[in-house]
């Protein structure tokens, strides 16, 4: 290993590294020499977490409450506080991070916006953090608000706020003097499509931006350790990594990817790549909802490279305990809605699962899709299908009971439901952008997958070069017309340009909000017993050589 080659640390990196999903390993294995040695090396720990998306309290493997604990619970920030006031004590050095997202995914927001959160974290004593697109949701009076609450520093070097309470807070980076180490943020730039930034607010190049911090803190101060938060997903740090240089270490989020030997992970934690100059950049990131904190301890050279690592995500399981203060105000928090979040509103004798609507057609897509088409239905027969964003899609709802709660934490946004028309030429474009990637119409990435009601069949070809993935699109028990209009129900996210599905646009009517569509209509078909049936399907076949239908 090139790390333990030029370390010259006496550590047993090998038999560590191979011991990342282990806690014990944790816990007994220290350095016997902290802070800064005989040979200006300085060893510092480092804790993070991203994406809780609202989960104070503990969580099924669903993301759901936590109904039947002997099938296992999940995180809590009352789990994670026992995680870091057991742990931190034990470093003479030592940060704790929060990587954004915290907004956004159960009815902790959804019923307090983020007065509860903002509480829980000063509470857990936080050293820095960036900021999430989710945190934008509610548009930037409310995370203004939030901010102001805070009592750590926020970091994000990529954001011209135009709000002036979120740009008085926000700081590109934070130097922890005491450590002689420095903090640069960042979020993704595809955040104006996504979430409700303020008209105004500009989110710059990330490699840019984190460069010019890197850039400006060693130009300006003799601090030679830095590090970042960066709520950009697993696959642009590594691109962040490549195009940077004086970057050492980087804790992600955004993209809840698993990293660690444990199975379903999607790589090594950390995952080790190379700078422009040849040096290695060690990155990290802990899944999602706060069933994982993240820890990686490091050891600097003078001049700011790191030399060696241990460390691997803690797991907090039903053997993991909750702090007792901090749970009594969760506990206390869920008060005012639980009784609402309680109503059972059907039954199902499916799971209704999510996990896979990234990826392809899913059951609550296809429910979710076939209420809304059923919603508007019940109003006018002008109306062929139904379209959503998978990324709206939030938590799978288990077999049996479906509470309103449930609901809320399948599908937390309040988006409206909304009708607009389409040309099968517009619709075959937008389709064709979001199996490849890539707008058709102005270039610029799609950045969610979809899920569809009945009445439409979409078949495309995974393989196919980009641009030319869509196979074939059937309407009723019609090939696509490019010279058809088209009646589609979506959601005002999405017609509004959300996802970069859609040519933006403002010529609809705000219709009932999706959870309560939803609500209603598992009332109307309960017991739910619904099977997947191909109306997305991916095919190994060409496209035609004229796509659609001709005029």
């Amino acid at each position: 290993m090139k790390f333990a080659a030029r370390s010259g640390v006496p550590l047993a990196l090998a038999a560590l590294a191979s011991l990342s999903q282990a806690e014990e390993s944790l816990y007994s294995r220290r350095m016997a020499k902290r802070g800064i040695d005989g040979q200006g090396n300085y060893n510092v720990s480092f804790f993070h977490i991203n994406d809780v998306h609202a989960h104070l309290d503990e969580f099924s493997s669903s993301g759901t409450d936590c109904t039947r604990p002997e099938r296992g619970c999940f995180g809590g920030y009352a789990r994670v506080k026992t995680v870091i006031q057991e742990q931190r004590p034990k470093y003479n050095d030592s940060l704790w991070l929060n990587v954004g997202d915290e907004f956004q995914g159960t009815l902790f927001y959804s019923f307090y916006k983020g007065e509860k959160i903002a509480q829980a974290l000063n509470d857990l004593e936080f050293d820095a953090m960036t900021l999430g697109n989710h945190e934008f949701d509610g548009g930037e009076d409310e995370l203004g608000d939030f901010l102001q609450n805070l009592t750590f520093p926020i970091v994000c070097a990529n954001i011209k706020s135009a709000n002036k309470k979120v740009a008085d807070v926000v700081k590109p980076y934070h130097v922890f003097w005491d450590k002689g180490l420095a903090i640069i943020g960042v979020t993704t730039e595809e955040t104006p499509s996504i979430a409700n930034p303020d008209n105004g607010t500009l989110f710059s190049d990330v490699v840019e931006a984190v460069q010019n911090a890197i850039d400006e803190i060693k130009s300006t101060t003799n601090i030679t350790r830095i590090a970042a938060i960066t709520h950009i997903g697993y696959d642009e740090d590594q691109k962040l990594a490549k195009a940077t240089s004086g970057l050492q270490l980087i804790m992600g989020g955004h993209s809840h990817t698993l990293l660690g030997d444990m199975p379903q992970a999607k790589g090594k934690y950390p995952t080790i790549t190379e700078n422009k100059d040849g040096e290695e950049v060690f990155i990290v990131t802990a899944y999602r909802w706060g069933e994982y904190v993240g820890y990686i301890d490091v050891t600097y050279d003078p001049e700011g490279k790191i030399l060696a690592y241990h460390g691997a995500p803690i797991h907090l399981t039903n053997t993991t305990k909750q702090e007792p203060e901090l749970q009594a105000k969760v506990k206390e928090w869920r008060g005012p809605f639980e009784e609402f979040a309680a109503e059972v509103l059907g039954t199902s004798q499916v799971e209704l699962d999510q996990t896979k609507c990234q990826q392809g057609e899913c059951l609550l897509g296809d429910f979710m899709s076939d209420a809304m088409l059923a919603y508007r239905k019940n109003n006018t027969q002008d109306v062929d299908f139904a379209i959503i964003n998978a990324g709206g899609v939030r938590a799978t709802i288990d077999e049996g009971d479906i509470t309103r709660g449930e609901v809320l934490t399948s599908f937390p946004f309040g988006n409206a439901i909304v009708q607009i028309a389409l040309t099968g030429k517009q619709l075959w474009e937008a389709l064709e952008g979001i199996v490849t990637g890539v707008s058709v119409t102005n270039g610029k990435p799609v950045t969610s997958f979809f899920q569809v009601s009945k009445g439409i069949k979409v078949e495309y070809n995974p393989n196919a070069v980009g641009g030319t993935r869509l196979v074939a699109v059937t309407i009723g028990d019609k090939p696509l017309s490019n010279a058809t209009t088209y009646q589609v129900v979506t959601l005002d996210f999405i017609a509004g340009g959300g996802d970069n599905f859609f040519t933006p646009t403002t010529d609809f009517i705000t219709l009932d909000t999706q959870d309560e569509v939803l609500a209603q209509y598992i009332k109307s078909q309960t017991p739910v017993n619904i099977d997947l049936d191909k109306r997305i399907e991916a095919v190994d076949r060409p496209r035609p050589s004229t796509p659609g239908v001709k005029m």
